[in-house]
Parts: structure tokens; C-alpha cells; sequence
């Protein structure tokens, strides 16, 4: 059985560990403490979004993490599946497919009015079920600007 946590402060040390994993697959770098501290500024502020810690058979399986943004073409609250992970030992068993599934029903709880996502264009799998699931490609190209501290 499938289930979702909302994620607590007594997650954090766990939902890091998974995230270091998560961000080794493509070689991300990822600052264990940094991310902590980011993680009790998020809990508390329920403005930033909202985390789940994913189970099976109660165990933990993953996680998914949606941040908020306000869009006017959008005409208010949408997210942003921030992040989506699931174990290695728990892949192929159609959680993936459970979580999008949840979120999608926890978005319109939400008020929300889109969710946007980004995945690698090597993880085929994960396109294979964001499409499955009325995710479809978007006609824009996702661009970044790293500001730099002073």
C-alpha cells in the first residue's frame, strides 16, 4: 500500500539522505546542511509549498516536493514539481505513478492552477509516465540566471 506523509521536521535528516542520492544520478552538487536549513524555512512557511515523504508498505519509498509560485497568465497559485524521487529498490512498481496521481488530486485541493515540471531528457522512464498521466510537452524552453551573491 501507497501512502503519503506530509513531510515534518523529524523527516529532515531522511528526506536529505534521499536528495543526496537523487542529485548524485546526474552529478548535481548538494550541501547536506545547507539543504537542512532550507528545509525549516520551508516547513514553516506554508507559502513556499509542500513536501511529502512517499511510503510503501510503509516504508520510505521517496519523495515529492511542490514549491508555489502566483502567475497572472495562469490566473493565480500554480506549482512547480520541484522534486520527484523514488528509490531505486522501490522503482518499477508503480509508485511514480501513485505520486503524480496524488499530486494531481492534492493540486486541485490546493487551488492551484497548473503544475509545471522539468526532467532530465535522458530519463525517458519519467517522461514515459508524466505523459501517461496529461503532462505534455510545453512550447517553451526553460531558461536560467544564477544570481551570484555580492
Amino acid at each position: 500500500m501507497i501512502t503519503f506523509k506530509t513531510l515534518e521536521i523529524s523527516d529532515i535528516d531522511a528526506i536529505t539522505a534521499m536528495m543526496q542520492d537523487f542529485y548524485a544520478i546526474d552529478n548535481y552538487p548538494i550541501e547536506a546542511e545547507a539543504t537542512k536549513k532550507m528545509f525549516y524555512e520551508f516547513i514553516f512557511n506554508e507559502h513556499s509549498g509542500k513536501a511529502w515523504l512517499i511510503y510503501a508498505d510503509n516504508e520510505i519509498a521517496g519523495y515529492v516536493i511542490l514549491t508555489y509560485i502566483f502567475s497572472f497568465e495562469y490566473g493565480g497559485k500554480i506549482a512547480f514539481v520541484d522534486e520527484l524521487f523514488i528509490k531505486e529498490s522501490a522503482r518499477g512498481k508503480g509508485i511514480g505513478k501513485e505520486t503524480i496521481q496524488f499530486i494531481q488530486k492534492e493540486s486541485s485541493k490546493l487551488s492551484l492552477k497548473l503544475l509545471y515540471l522539468e526532467v532530465e531528457d535522458h530519463n525517458e522512464n519519467a517522461q514515459k509516465l508524466y505523459l501517461a498521466n496529461k503532462f505534455e510537452f510545453h512550447n517553451r524552453k526553460l531558461m536560467k540566471f544564477s544570481v551570484k551573491e555580492s
